[in-house]
């Protein structure tokens, strides 16, 4: 890992430097404080130089909150197609993260805050990243993301389909879009021949917090095998799994996309955006080139018993973004020997789906999820 110097009060310092977004650590650090103006601070961010906050808590937060408005006065822009308008806006979206992101906070051996009225984030830290060994300088818009992924943790999202809580931990996409989890609810089970009742064997592809395994086991499948490439969602599936009582008919298993043998049901809700992601925490977002797609389908014949079906959840927005076709989407099921059977459609309730003011208002408010019954042949 990498270590950050600073001179503070005439005294050398030194922390190791930790990013979730892989923001390369800064090579000069001032001292910030409730002084600190926020034009000055964007005009330091701008010139490459991070700040160390040292004042007061939630007035780090408040200039933090200063500091986007400032750089939010100026558009991302809009491209001659939607595709163009998609890519400058995410571009802009991540030379705001990054500036915002000069902002730092020094998390003690304890991970402890020492500022004034700051709130005590070492369970919370703990939970992000792992045991304490030193101290620590990530910066602050982090940490409050870290505060907040505690507290989701903590509560639970209610999820109606399953009629239950479940817990993200940080780092793992949290089901808020319930109409994926609705689909997959209401799709008529596969029956293939001579099966028996509660026999039937299901894989979910990519559990995140495992919530469509567990929706598949209280619909009836006497196994589901979960699986994920992500430590952090292994961890979070199991964890979720336990707390709803349902270990001894989910296992979750990997890191990996496929688990051994076959299924009678297939389920994957991959990345719906084929967009290189920049960090571990864009993965439930973005997936490169769509290979997480592909895999799913190319692997899918090879995975499902005679009468299984493969379950594709997958949002068109990239169509409206103009980065897939349809057309591509479905030379892709042809060319891994794949049938359709049946397409579920539902329309996303979340509000950027309605707010005009949002650059892709027009790709997210035409944006349909559907559930996509494949099948081998």
């Amino acid at each position: 890992m990498a270590t950050v110097h600073w001179t503070e009060a005439g005294t050398p310092r030194s922390a190791r430097w930790h990013s979730e977004s892989a923001t390369p650590p800064p090579a000069r650090v001032v001292v910030a404080d409730d002084r600190t103006k926020a034009d000055t601070a964007c005009r330091l961010a701008r010139e490459g130089t991070a700040l160390l906050w040292r004042g007061d808590f939630p007035n780090g937060r408040h200039l933090l909150q200063a500091m986007g408005r400032r750089l939010d006065r100026v558009p991302p822009g809009t491209g001659d197609g939607p595709a163009e308008t998609f890519h400058l806006h995410r571009r802009a979206r991540g030379r705001r993260a990054r500036l915002l992101g000069r902002l730092l906070v020094l998390l003690e051996e304890d991970r402890s805050l020492s500022l004034r009225r700051a709130p005590d984030v070492r369970l919370a830290c703990a939970e992000a990243y792992g045991a304490a060994r030193e101290p620590m300088l990530v910066p602050l818009r982090e940490l409050l993301g870290v505060i907040g992924a505690h507290e989701w943790r903590r509560k639970g999202v209610l999820v109606p389909a399953l009629g239950a809580r479940v817990h993200p931990h940080y780092g793992v996409f949290s089901p808020v879009r319930g109409e994926y989890v609705d689909l997959v609810a209401r799709a008529p089970l596969p029956t293939p021949a001579g099966s028996r009742a509660g026999a039937l064997t299901a894989f979910d592809l990519g559990t995140g917090t495992g919530v469509l395994a567990a929706l598949l086991a209280r619909r009836g499948a006497g196994r589901v095998v979960a699986t994920d490439i992500s430590p952090r969602a292994l961890a979070c599936a199991r964890d979720n799994v336990r707390r709803l009582g349902l270990a001894r008919r989910v296992e979750v298993v990997g890191p990996a996309l496929f688990p051994g043998g076959r299924a009678d049901l297939v389920v994957c809700n991959p990345p719906w955006l084929p967009v290189r992601p920049t960090s571990a925490l864009e993965l439930g977002v973005y997936d490169r080139d769509g290979a997480m797609l592909r895999d799913f389908l190319d692997g899918l014949a090879g995975h499902l018993r005679p009468g299984g079906e493969g379950w594709l959840v997958l949002s068109d927005l990239a169509e409206h973004l103009g980065l897939r076709t349809r057309g591509d989407l479905r030379a892709a099921i042809a060319a891994a020997g794949l049938r359709v059977l049946d397409r579920i459609d539902t329309r996303p309730r979340h509000p950027r789906a309605r707010d005009a003011a949002d650059p892709l208002h027009a790709a997210r408010s035409a944006e349909v999820t559907s559930l996509w019954r494949l099948t081998a042949g």
